[in-house]
């Protein structure tokens, strides 16, 4: 019999690199066994009853720590949150027992609409006030702490009166949620919106960041010719991304960090290979601060 404090059982997540778990490693991963952090699931993918998808991940879910993370709970909405959508999300947790739940800092619905996309939300009072009730009871309602993950943005919001990393501050301020610190969001909204993306990540409330995401992105240009990206996940982390997240463990420590890869999904070895550079990664950086730390 299992041990209550296994840390498997209880699905707590190493400061490791994870990965997306996609259907066509399913039996990659189970055959093979590879030495990997964790997986990722979307929350979405898995609301029905039953099927393959749930044999899948019910096995690696016997092998591997498993983290959570939502795209449709519509948090920054201004409506109620969808009851249906948070009970089967309840159920879903209470089933697998996910080391960590994240969602986004975003919108999706309006009225009985749904829009296909994490749309932004303005740094406003009447905003804060929302998304903090939104989290509040999505935090009642599964008995667990959520991580939020900032944004990937495009422009900004005339009436915004909070800087973004302020106003995420201040949700877990008022919330006791944790973070989720997406740094190829910081690269993609930093080059949007002309900010300094060393800045923004030294003035983000690292000490609520249980994980990391690193994805891929595209770039393209506005009217203008300047330089627009756009989040995609569909190709290899850049390095100016891989710089940004050496710079973000160094401050952190070592941290649970999931390489996103939705679509143009390659074969495994490839996958894995992106996770072992971000664990390589992560590890170097902490001996080098211990190291200057030492030294001071």
């Amino acid at each position: 019999m299992a041990r209550t404090n296994d840390p498997l059982r209880n699905g707590q997540i190493p400061a490791r690199a994870g990965v997306g778990l996609k259907p066509e490693h399913y039996r990659t991963i189970l055959e093979t066994a590879p030495d990997i952090g964790f997986f990722e699931v979307h929350a979405e993918n898995y609301m029905g009853a039953g099927g393959p998808p749930h044999r899948y991940l019910t096995e690696i879910r016997e092998r591997y720590p498993l983290s959570l993370h939502g795209v449709g709970l519509s948090i920054g909405a201004d409506r109620p949150l969808d009851r249906s959508h948070l009970n089967r999300l309840k159920e879903l947790i209470e089933r697998y027992r996910p080391g960590l739940f994240s969602e986004h800092l975003a919108w999706s619905t309006h009225d009985t609409a749904y829009f296909d996309d994490l749309l932004p939300v303005p740094y406003t009072p009447s905003s804060l006030s929302r998304v903090v009730s939104h989290i509040d009871e999505a935090q009642d309602t599964l008995g667990r702490q959520m991580l939020l993950e900032n944004p990937s943005t495009y422009l900004a919001f005339a009436e915004s009166t909070y800087s973004e990393t302020d106003f995420i501050a201040e949700i877990v301020r008022r919330t006791g949620c944790g973070l989720l610190l997406d740094v190829n969001n910081v690269h993609v909204a930093s080059t949007n919106q002309q900010w300094d993306p060393i800045r923004y990540i030294d003035d983000y409330p690292l000490v609520s960041v249980q994980e990391i995401h690193l994805a891929g992105y595209t770039r393209e240009a506005d009217e203008k010719g300047r330089p627009l990206l756009i989040d995609t996940h569909d190709r290899p982390v850049d390095g100016i991304v891989w710089g940004l997240y050496e710079h973000a463990v160094a401050r952190l420590g070592p941290v649970p960090t999931l390489i996103e890869w939705d679509a143009n999904v390659p074969e495994w070895p490839e996958l894995k290979a992106e996770a072992e550079r971000a664990e390589a990664i992560m590890f170097s950086a902490h001996h080098k601060e211990q190291a200057r730390a030492i030294a001071r």
